[in-house]
């Protein structure tokens, strides 16, 4: 079967025909991947930060099924369900008060999609044509469909085969201020200068709060955020918050926007929305955005065929509910206290420029690009699923993770980019 595999599927950011093997996994229960041989790896990466639960759980196994026995999926266009409006329910009573519509759809790429046709529908709906440009950051990373690209970084980011034809937007700098920084107003200087030159061209700023995600797991201030959303309400453009990442409890808040106590107009959840179990996606948008959208008798042009999918919704709701039940914030809090004494150590190796940590996210940068052909056998040898990237070695493990295996973890970091220096010396 895994000859197959390397024949004929192509992986993610991969060639068609990869250096090395995939790992065939065979089942999964708790933070533990079955490999083909009957090994058993620890998930350090909750299925790319999304199986915050862990596998094979069984209150959502039991949701899935219950729902499969009703329908697996209906048409969103001119019926509706339960489960999409027990799930809206949820989301409406989690996030702020001002976020009054979702609009479901099956990816967190496609989320960005709608959040930015809901920013260019705002204006062109209002007879206002030229806001046509979106305000992003370097080093944003949004996602994988071509609206989504156009926002991520266009120089250092993976999309850069597309920048001739993807749609011109406007870039400012990263957010360079660790998060405990004491602020100053220099941190956001470039963002307002661009946002004052081109304000009004710009539809919408876009931005991943606190943490931005696949574009370098930069851990910067909440205060950049509330300063961006001040500006934005300035400048009278809409804010859109990416939180696929974020939300749901990783940073240590159910939202990694409460720690700025601001609100965006627009915010897209994915990822950890079903605990890992489907993919499902939501945009969430204020009154005052949707009577923009709909101004002169128009409509948010958008439906996807699997929109609002019950069997997603079900299995969302069951996965919001065991997290809202749970001490998670207890676990995501006793997780950051030991990724910060157990990585810290790492900062001892000289390969190694920094170590940063929120929440569930543990983050080791190191002064060279990772070799993801070496590492990934020398991180099972050590009972462990770890997928670095360009000079990353990073973790996101599930919310329920043990000390102990945490320990492993941790461990078989420094173990490895220890080895990988040594590598690198001979």
């Amino acid at each position: 079967m895994k000859n197959f595999d390397k024949q004929h599927l192509l992986h993610p950011y991969a060639p068609s025909v990869p250096a090395s093997d995939m790992q065939f996994v065979k089942s999964a229960v708790g933070v533990y991947l079955e490999l083909e041989d009957g090994e058993r790896v620890i998930d350090g990466m909750s299925s790319w930060w999304s199986a915050i639960h862990g596998y094979n759980v069984a209150e959502l196994n039991a949701a899935a099924k219950r729902q499969l026995s009703k329908m697996s999926h209906v048409m969103f266009g001119g019926l509706t369900h339960e489960p999409a409006i027990k799930l809206a329910q949820t989301l409406l009573s989690i996030t702020d008060e001002s976020l009054v519509h979702i609009f479901f759809s099956d990816s967190g790429s496609v989320s960005v999609e709608v959040a930015l046709k809901m920013a260019f529908e705002y204006y062109s709906s209002q007879n206002i044509p030229n806001k046509t440009k979106i305000l992003a950051f370097r080093n944003g990373y949004h996602g994988d469909t071509f609206g989504a690209m156009s926002v991520c970084d266009p120089v250092t980011g993976m999309h850069t085969a597309f920048e001739g034809i993807l749609h011109k937007n406007i870039f400012a700098d990263a957010p360079v201020c660790m998060f405990t920084d004491k602020w100053d107003e220099k941190y956001i200087e470039d963002f307002k200068r661009k946002l004052q030159a081109n304000h009004s061209e710009i539809a919408a700023v876009i931005l991943e709060p606190v943490v931005q995600g696949a574009g370098g797991m930069n851990i910067y201030s909440p205060e950049f955020v509330r300063r961006v959303a001040e500006l934005c309400r300035e400048y009278e453009v809409l804010f859109i918050l990416d939180e696929i990442a974020t939300g749901f409890g990783r940073t240590g808040k159910l939202f990694a926007y409460e720690y700025a106590g601001i609100a965006p107009d627009i915010l897209c959840v994915g990822k950890a929305l079903t605990g890992g179990y489907i993919s499902l996606a939501a945009t969430l948008t204020s009154k005052k955005v949707m009577q923009g959208v709909e101004a002169n008798h128009n409509i948010l042009m958008h439906g996807p065929t699997f929109m609002a999918n019950p069997l997603a919704c079900a299995v969302a709701n069951a996965s919001l509910e065991l997290l809202l039940a749970s001490p998670w914030q207890e676990r995501v809090n006793k997780i950051e206290r030991q990724l910060e004494y157990e990585l810290s150590r790492c900062q001892e190796l000289e390969i190694v420029k920094e170590v940063r940590v929120l929440g569930a996210i543990g983050v080791v940068e190191l002064y060279k690009d990772v070799d993801l052909v070496w590492m990934t056998p020398e991180f099972i040898k050590r009972g462990v699923w770890v997928r670095p990237f360009l000079r990353l070695v990073y973790i996101m493990p599930p919310f329920v993770i043990k000390e102990s295996e945490l320990t492993h973890l941790t461990n078989a970091i420094y173990e490895v980019i220890e080895a990988f220096a040594t590598s690198l010396e001979v």
